[in-house]
């Protein structure tokens, strides 16, 4: 079944590379390069009053695609069927504000006819029925989706790699991973071979391929777009909201891509997202901003670039007339923990346990699925014996616990009661948005999954379910570099020894900060997500 898999990715580079040969030989003048310096909201402007024919723009991305495939591993399949909806597309009265526009689909993300298989070898040759209702809504918007892109094994991982497909690497640097669980996108959009990318996140997976392959991308609250359709790596679990969202090379196509989504269409498929239209209001309003603002969660020590990073955008934030307040963040460890880890492994993680079954690599997802398969009784005195020695390894076992359906639900409470202390400290210093550090520069191949608790900076948010986007705003430099050899992180355990490996050798490779605004703001943030690109 592994070798069918392979066969049929090496099957759709054959198709697009074909695909892209017989345009050249009818088009043999066009220059294709040009066409992918245009950022999105030009591009689009030009397909839909006709100064750019629309299989000139697909084909040019098509081999762009190509390329980056070739490079990265980025792309598992692809979408023949998007060469019939092109020629269809031509035959439009012209429409839809992403008209002609190729776009690039995650692979849990359903796409009739087309499998979604998480990695896992079990989901192949299980196409999908019909289309999730974005991808639904991109093709009413005029979209083209193109090919699916490369996730790791149940995406429960920000690294990129599966038995199927294997593994993603970073379009800027081959030795760092492009980040997950949406990998394959970051890889792509980062190198140039898709302008839009359609990703989801449950505890980063949007925002870190964006900040490790150095492109912006949004994760907006829960349920602002549907997720009907798109598959998730533990289901039904309610503690952790899970999100969709873009990614793209800048935030005007972050905008864009939303101001289509959140139409009448997604609205009318599915009745259960809250009929919000993009408030242009917000989005393009002047005023100056009262922005929170932490450099470290005091749990994962941040990296010298990490740290640069949220104090020069402080600065010229300041600079530009915006107000910077300072944001005490306190106990992430209890949040990481007891919310996040402890919510999405609520069942003693036999739910997730229960994917592997049958699967040949438990790999990639590392101590999770080790501890997992533990019985109670080991798990209770490995937690006792570790404690004094490894106090984090202690707190993992013991949040991944079977819990009664009483204590799940006290659990589900106690996150409810920390979001509205979390708004109340918002409001209290009376803040429009928050400036936070995002884990960078991009960790070596592999590391991820070593490092679990690293992903403290960003599932803090999906906890609370706020939207959180993330704008590339620096490179890692030499002196970075060298401060990293006096990293010793906050706990000084084996965690915080490999982190401080897993950053070294970064130095060229783009850091981010992350955005982040209260539930339903997602024009809020991407307005100030705008600010700090522009700065």
């Amino acid at each position: 079944k592994v070798a069918e898999a392979q066969e049929r990715q090496e099957r759709s580079l054959v198709r697009m590379e074909a695909a892209v040969q017989r345009f050249r030989e009818q088009h043999p003048s066009v220059n294709l390069v040009s066409i992918l310096s245009l950022p999105l909201p030009e591009l689009s402007e030009k397909l839909r009053d006709g100064s750019l024919p629309l299989d000139h723009v697909f084909y040019a991305y098509l081999k762009k695609a190509l390329q980056i495939a070739i490079e990265t591993n980025c792309i598992t399949e692809f979408l023949q069927e998007s060469e019939t909806q092109l020629r269809r597309a031509k035959l439009m009265e012209r429409q839809g504000l992403l008209y002609g526009v190729p776009v690039s689909i995650k692979d849990s993300i359903d796409c009739q006819g087309h499998d979604s298989t998480l990695g896992f070898i079990k989901n192949l040759n299980k196409p999908a029925a019909e289309d999730s209702v974005v991808v639904q809504v991109l093709k009413r918007q005029g979209a083209i989706p193109f090919v699916k892109t490369n996730v790791p094994q149940s995406l429960i991982s920000y690294d990129c790699k599966n038995l199927l497909f294997g593994q993603t690497r970073n379009p800027l640097m081959y030795t760092r991973t492009p980040g997950g669980s949406s990998g394959g996108e970051g890889a792509l959009v980062g190198g140039g071979g898709s302008i839009l990318g359609i990703g989801t996140d449950v505890g980063g997976s949007l925002r870190f391929p964006a900040a490790f392959c150095g492109i912006c991308a949004i994760k907006p609250t829960g349920k602002r777009l549907s997720k009907r359709g798109v598959m998730s790596g533990v289901v039904g679990q309610k503690a952790v909201a899970a999100a969709v969202g873009p990614l793209a090379k800048d935030v005007e196509s972050l905008a864009l891509c939303l101001r289509a989504l959140l139409s009448e269409d997604m609205f009318s498929l599915d009745s259960t997202v809250p009929p919000l239209p993009f408030n242009e209001e917000v989005y393009s309003s002047t005023k100056p901003l009262r922005i929170g603002y932490y450099e470290t969660d005091f749990f994962t020590m941040p990296s010298p670039a990490m740290r640069r990073a949220v104090r020069e955008t402080k600065q010229l934030l300041e600079e530009a007339g915006h107000t910077l307040v300072p944001f005490e963040l306190t106990n992430v460890d209890y949040v990481i923990f007891n919310y996040c880890v402890r919510g999405m492994f609520a069942d003693g993680g036999s739910s997730f346990v229960k994917k592997f079954k049958g699967e040949m690599e438990k790999g990639g997802t590392g101590l999770f699925f080790w501890l997992a398969k533990a019985p109670q009784w080991l798990k209770t005195l490995l937690s006792w014996i570790s404690k004094p020695f490894v106090p984090r390894f202690s707190s993992i076992i013991r949040s991944m616990k079977k819990n009664t359906v009483d204590e799940v639900w006290s659990l589900h409470h106690e996150i409810e009661d920390f979001c509205h202390q979390f708004i109340a400290q918002w409001k209290k210093l009376n803040l429009d948005v928050m400036l936070c550090p995002m884990l960078g520069p991009a960790l070596g191949i592999g590391y991820p999954a070593k490092l679990s608790v690293a992903v403290s900076y960003t599932m803090l948010y999906n906890a609370l379910d706020f939207p959180a986007g993330v704008v590339p705003v620096t490179l890692a430099t030499d002196e970075d570099e060298e401060q990293l050899k006096g990293y010793k992180g906050y706990y000084q355990d084996w965690w915080d020894r490999t982190l401080a490996k897993a950053f070294r050798g970064g130095v060229g490779m783009p850091v981010a900060v992350q955005c982040v605004a209260l539930p339903w703001q997602e024009e809020l943030c991407l307005r100030f997500m705008k600010e700090v690109e522009t700065l």
